[in-house]
Protein backbone atom coordinates (compact mmCIF):
# COMPACT_ATOMS: atom_id res chain seq x y z
CA UNK A 1 0.00 0.00 0.00
CA UNK A 2 1.41 3.19 -0.96
CA UNK A 3 1.93 5.84 1.85
CA UNK A 4 3.11 9.05 2.26
CA UNK A 5 3.28 10.65 6.13
CA UNK A 6 3.89 13.98 6.95
CA UNK A 7 5.82 15.02 10.35
CA UNK A 8 7.59 17.44 11.79
CA UNK A 9 4.88 20.53 12.00
CA UNK A 10 4.12 22.23 14.68
CA UNK A 11 3.79 26.03 16.40
CA UNK A 12 7.10 28.48 15.91
CA UNK A 13 7.92 31.91 16.05
CA UNK A 14 8.64 34.08 13.37
CA UNK A 15 12.27 33.88 12.21
CA UNK A 16 12.42 30.38 13.19
CA UNK A 17 12.78 27.30 11.73
CA UNK A 18 11.21 23.57 11.07
CA UNK A 19 12.13 20.59 9.59
CA UNK A 20 9.09 18.46 7.53
CA UNK A 21 9.89 15.06 6.88
CA UNK A 22 7.51 12.74 4.21
CA UNK A 23 8.35 9.07 4.98
CA UNK A 24 7.12 6.92 1.84
CA UNK A 25 6.42 3.63 2.41
CA UNK A 26 4.75 0.74 -0.29
CA UNK A 27 6.75 1.62 -3.44
CA UNK A 28 10.58 2.52 -4.50
CA UNK A 29 11.79 6.34 -3.60
CA UNK A 30 13.90 6.18 -5.37
CA UNK A 31 12.32 6.54 -8.98
CA UNK A 32 9.80 8.80 -7.97
CA UNK A 33 9.94 12.79 -8.00
CA UNK A 34 8.57 14.70 -4.63
CA UNK A 35 6.44 17.54 -4.23
CA UNK A 36 5.54 20.20 -1.51
CA UNK A 37 2.90 21.84 -1.08
CA UNK A 38 1.20 23.96 1.37
CA UNK A 39 -2.63 25.47 1.98
CA UNK A 40 -3.47 28.40 3.85
CA UNK A 41 -7.21 28.96 4.96
CA UNK A 42 -9.28 30.34 2.55
CA UNK A 43 -6.01 29.92 -0.13
CA UNK A 44 -5.69 27.71 -2.72
CA UNK A 45 -2.85 25.02 -2.48
CA UNK A 46 0.27 26.30 -3.69
CA UNK A 47 3.73 24.60 -4.35
CA UNK A 48 6.82 25.05 -2.40
CA UNK A 49 9.27 22.82 -3.69
CA UNK A 50 10.07 19.89 -6.02
CA UNK A 51 13.23 17.07 -5.77
CA UNK A 52 13.84 15.39 -8.60
CA UNK A 53 14.24 11.26 -8.61
CA UNK A 54 16.62 11.45 -12.06
CA UNK A 55 19.54 13.61 -10.44
CA UNK A 56 17.93 15.20 -7.50
CA UNK A 57 17.53 18.56 -9.17
CA UNK A 58 15.51 21.20 -7.11
CA UNK A 59 12.62 23.58 -7.77
CA UNK A 60 11.22 26.24 -5.44
CA UNK A 61 8.86 28.78 -5.56
CA UNK A 62 9.75 32.42 -5.88
CA UNK A 63 8.03 33.05 -1.59
CA UNK A 64 10.56 30.52 -0.29
CA UNK A 65 13.41 30.51 -2.78
CA UNK A 66 16.83 31.09 0.06
CA UNK A 67 14.61 30.26 3.12
CA UNK A 68 13.51 26.80 2.44
CA UNK A 69 16.03 23.49 1.61
CA UNK A 70 14.68 20.63 -0.15
CA UNK A 71 16.65 17.21 0.11
CA UNK A 72 15.89 13.39 0.26
CA UNK A 73 17.46 10.26 1.58
CA UNK A 74 16.12 7.59 -0.80
CA UNK A 75 17.57 4.34 1.73
CA UNK A 76 15.45 6.23 4.74
CA UNK A 77 12.63 6.53 2.10
CA UNK A 78 12.45 9.82 2.97
CA UNK A 79 12.24 13.69 1.96
CA UNK A 80 12.89 16.87 4.76
CA UNK A 81 12.02 19.96 3.70
CA UNK A 82 14.12 22.44 5.98
CA UNK A 83 12.09 25.62 6.47
CA UNK A 84 14.39 28.88 7.88
CA UNK A 85 13.41 32.31 8.74
CA UNK A 86 9.62 31.45 8.64
CA UNK A 87 7.01 34.32 8.52
CA UNK A 88 3.41 34.25 9.63
CA UNK A 89 2.74 33.86 6.17
CA UNK A 90 4.00 30.33 5.94
CA UNK A 91 1.22 29.16 8.05
CA UNK A 92 -0.18 26.34 6.70
CA UNK A 93 -1.19 22.54 6.27
CA UNK A 94 1.97 21.67 4.65
CA UNK A 95 1.65 18.24 2.21
CA UNK A 96 4.40 16.00 0.28
CA UNK A 97 3.23 14.24 -2.71
CA UNK A 98 4.89 11.73 -5.10
CA UNK A 99 4.99 10.85 -9.05
CA UNK A 100 7.29 10.09 -11.95
CA UNK A 101 7.23 13.76 -13.20
CA UNK A 102 6.01 14.92 -10.07
CA UNK A 103 6.12 19.16 -9.86
CA UNK A 104 4.92 21.51 -7.27
CA UNK A 105 4.04 23.72 -10.00
CA UNK A 106 2.07 20.97 -11.88
CA UNK A 107 0.22 19.18 -9.00
CA UNK A 108 -1.87 17.10 -11.33
CA UNK A 109 1.55 15.16 -11.96
CA UNK A 110 1.61 14.02 -8.55
CA UNK A 111 -0.22 10.63 -7.84
CA UNK A 112 0.25 9.99 -3.96
CA UNK A 113 -0.66 12.39 -1.55
CA UNK A 114 0.52 12.40 2.17
CA UNK A 115 -2.52 13.84 5.01
CA UNK A 116 -0.91 16.62 5.59
CA UNK A 117 1.03 18.63 8.88
CA UNK A 118 0.22 21.70 10.21
CA UNK A 119 2.58 24.71 10.40
CA UNK A 120 1.89 27.93 12.45
CA UNK A 121 4.29 30.99 12.89
CA UNK A 122 3.08 33.21 15.36
CA UNK A 123 4.60 34.59 18.09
Amino acid sequence: QVQLVESGGGLVQPGGSLTLSCAASGFTLDYYAIGWFRQAPGKEREGVSTITNIDGSTYYADSVKGRFTISRDNAKKTVYLQMNSLKAEDTAVYYCAAGMACQCDHPESCSYWGQGTQVTVSS
